[in-house]
């Protein structure tokens, strides 16, 4: 790889991350998602723990994107940590879809009105199907 190569590739890492930094910040902050969710949940006391938990687990996530490590632990406790992963992304989406009164919008777009139960489950079984699919496509590779 000649020198010009890897600057431009580090220059285009750098602009990815940036890019991909600045959403995930705006996506946090200008939506008010994390004090959002420490109301509902009541546990605004404990911001600095929703802070440092964002924090750690985005560098814990870089690392592991970049090293791609094995940690060797059991697949029970990989059961678990999916289970809380997922728990936490659910908590996100619905979050977000709050703040932003998607369904509501969507359903009015659609002009299912008097059907929200009919789009909600499509997102819902949609997300399933999609997940399924994912891991076992790569169970198979």
């Amino acid at each position: 790889m000649t020198t010009i190569e890897v600057v431009f590739t580090l220059f285009i890492a750098f602009s990815g991350g940036l890019a991909v930094g600045s959403g995930y910040v705006a996506f946090l902050t200008v939506l008010g998602i994390l004090p959002r969710l420490a109301q509902i949940s009541k546990t605004a006391d404990k911001i600095v723990w929703y802070e440092a938990a964002i924090i750690l687990g985005t560098m814990a996530g870089i690392y592991g994107g970049l090293r791609d490590p094995v940690l060797g632990i059991s697949p029970y406790f990989l059961l678990i940590m999916g289970l809380a992963g997922g728990i936490f992304v659910g908590l996100i989406a619905g979050a977000l879809a709050e703040v932003l009164n998607v369904i509501p919008i969507l359903a009015k777009r659609l002009n299912i009105d008097g059907k929200i139960i009919v789009l909600l489950m499509a997102v819902v079984f949609g997300k399933i199907f999609g997940s399924l699919f994912q891991w076992l496509y790569f169970i198979r590779q």
